[in-house]
């Protein structure tokens, strides 16, 4: 840290791992926790980032590395937004100027960063399995490892979080969970009351008398059931566990995650407990920032801003973003067909639902973190004759493969699915990059896939997809398009239908969505032909046959991954019509392309222009 820093932050100065941590004294950690919120604050301003979860949880990280012998001891977090705080304890607060730049820190836990990463993440509902995994293979190698997942309440909401928990409760698996809930959506029990009987349940003398009477009533069957009743209904008139008991679980909380003397009594409680435990605590996302404590939503994932007033800095631009023509969609095609309704996995905000949600409630369905379900769902609204459409992120609706297969493409169903994310996403990484959706979607029979290179064509895609009688997929990117005028008439485009946007000699490029004016400025520097393919399925064959006949050489791009992408699809068709022609594929390397500047990454990738340019001049 420097000089300068030191002054402002005495404490938060000399913790370079959690070895210095434990070596405070406890009542400095409230001290602690306050630096460590204003360092956060002060960073996220400059660099962006996730922040209203991450200050809910410093409490509860600075608890958890000062009781637990980490990195030996494995915590395991759930989304990862909320890590901000564990990464400063870990060895990386002189990094936290690179959070999520090329080359810098990542937004989220990450194994090869830090031993202290024991799991990497980005989708959510993953740490109770990975953490039971851990726990089971400590058994099996006879360790005294220690494992914690920590998972908000939002996590929960997953089929995944709850099916690690039904085998956990099932084993004798020494691991704690730790449930954040951080909106207060489960429960608001959080009084003396409650904190005293936590601290009490999960004390050594009441888990002995448990234990031990266990051991003697069992003998007595009826007393023993009349015992277990009794446990069950005292500990469910004062506590909401009465589900996690039911699936294996010793129940604890709710406990107030802000009150630093009770999180460490209770964590050194459990940690001497075996068994599969459930600590419930309840946070405020926001914590010490009262622009997030007022917003967390809004302060949920920021750019940069002022830290002192909560501002956020000028980043306007003139041209909407492809989520927002989303949004002015499916509210004009709402206005016009009263069947369309909405669905989406907890992405209200991201997927651009905002408006719809608030104009038209009845037909907006959040289903909370749960991506299979929400594809099921629209198929079974599709049956009864809706019109779903399925706003989901490109990285999220790998989550729903199966149902998206079986459940939609088999029947056919008219199912809408806005893909939004398609290609890289700059900061947010390789864990949240929609690389792979043209690969897996064009292999599944029925589907329509549409890619836009433009505003418009954006707009007029997810009309055409709509009209579709059966399963439609329009993919598009993170942030602005080029600035194409967007036509408020809707038009539906021809199926399979490409269009040729600049005529040239001897080179035809074929570009497949979001490159398309990089495709363009390479097509000017070497006189080539520049197509917009539009559809990677159906493709335009009868386009492609006649520029394999006129040209050398025809190179396809693509913000995919080569392997089974746009381009092998034309690779495919050539091939089967024995067409003599050389082809060149552009696109997403076979490795997954790290965070940082969404340009910068481009770049790195070959395709940007001088990429493009670079990689034809290379090949003729």
């Amino acid at each position: 840290m420097q000089e300068s820093q030191k002054s402002l932050y005495p404490l938060l100065a000399d913790i370079d791992s959690p070895a210095d941590l434990r070596q405070l004294s406890a009542d400095k950690l409230p001290l602690l926790a306050s630096e460590i919120r204003n360092f956060i604050v002060q960073t996220v301003a400059s660099t962006g980032g996730h922040l209203a979860a991450g200050l809910g949880t410093v409490e509860l990280t600075l608890a958890l590395h000062y009781v637990y012998n980490t990195p030996a001891d494995k915590l395991v977090w759930d989304v990862g937004h909320q890590t901000y705080p564990h990464k400063i304890i870990t060895g990386r607060r002189d990094l936290m100027h690179t959070l999520r730049q090329h080359g810098g820190l990542a937004g989220f836990p990450k194994r090869d960063e830090s031993e202290y990463d024991s799991f990497g993440v980005g989708h959510s509902s993953t740490s109770i399995s990975a953490a039971l995994g851990m726990s089971l293979a400590a058994a099996h190698s006879d360790s005294n490892q220690k494992t914690v997942a920590i998972i908000g309440d939002g996590a929960m909401t997953a089929g995944m979080a709850f099916e690690a928990l039904n085998h956990a409760g099932d084993t004798d698996a020494d691991m704690l969970v730790i449930l954040n809930d951080n909106e207060m959506s489960i429960s608001p029990n959080v009084g003396g009351l409650s904190k005293h009987l936590a601290k009490l349940l999960s004390g050594k003398f009441y888990s002995t008398v448990r234990t031990g009477s266990k051991k003697v009533l069992q003998h007595i069957p009826n007393m023993w059931e009349l015992a277990r009743r009794a446990e069950e209904h005292m500990k469910g008139m004062v506590v909401p566990g009465t589900l996690f008991e039911e699936l294996g679980f010793n129940y604890f909380g709710p406990i107030d995650g802000h009150d630093l003397p009770t999180l460490i009594t209770m964590l050194r409680n459990l940690k001497a407990q075996s068994g599969p435990q459930l600590l419930h605590i309840v946070t405020h996302k926001g914590k010490g920032f009262k622009p997030a404590e007022d917003n967390p939503c809004l302060y949920h994932g920021v750019g940069s801003f002022d830290p002192e007033t909560g501002n956020k800095l000028d980043q306007s631009s003139s041209s909407p973003s492809y989520t927002q023509v989303f949004s002015d969609w499916i509210c004009d095609m709402a206005m016009l067909d009263e069947r369309l309704v909405a669905i989406t996995p907890a992405m209200r905000e991201g997927s651009g639902l905002v408006d719809f949600s608030s104009q038209f409630p009845d037909r907006y369905h959040d289903v909370g973190i749960a991506e299979q379900h929400a594809v099921t769902l629209a198929a079974g609204m599709a049956c009864e004759g809706l019109k779903p459409v399925v706003a989901i992120y490109s990285t999220f609706l790998q989550r729903a493969y199966d149902q998206l297969i079986h459940d939609v493409a088999l029947q056919n169903l008219p199912v809408l699915f806005a893909i939004d994310r398609a290609g890289l996403v700059g900061a947010d990484g390789p864990t949240h990059a929609g690389s792979f959706d043209l690969s897996f979607l064009r292999c599944i029979p029925n589907m329509l896939i549409m890619a836009p290179a433009n505003e418009n064509e954006t707009r007029q895609m997810l009309y055409t997809g709509f009209l579709y009688n059966g399963p439609a997929a329009v993919r598009y990117p993170r942030g602005q398009g080029p600035g194409t005028a967007i036509e408020t008439d809707m038009s539906a485009l021809e199926t399979g239908k490409a269009e040729i946007c600049r005529q040239g000699h001897t080179i035809a490029i074929l570009s497949f969505g979001s490159l398309l004016s990089n495709a363009l400025e390479a097509g000017e520097e070497l006189d080539a032909t520049v197509v917009n393919m539009r559809f990677i399925k159906p493709l335009d064959t009868a386009l492609l046959n006649q520029l394999a006949q006129d040209y050398s050489l025809l190179v396809t791009v693509e913000e995919n991954a080569l392997m089974g992408g746009a381009g092998s699809s034309v690779n495919e068709h050539l091939l089967n019509q024995q067409k003599n022609c050389q082809v060149l594929n552009l696109g997403l390397p076979d490795q997954f392309v790290e965070h940082g500047n969404t340009a910068k990454l481009l770049a790195d990738c070959g395709l940007d222009t001088q990429g493009v340019v670079k990689a034809i001049r290379e090949r003729k």
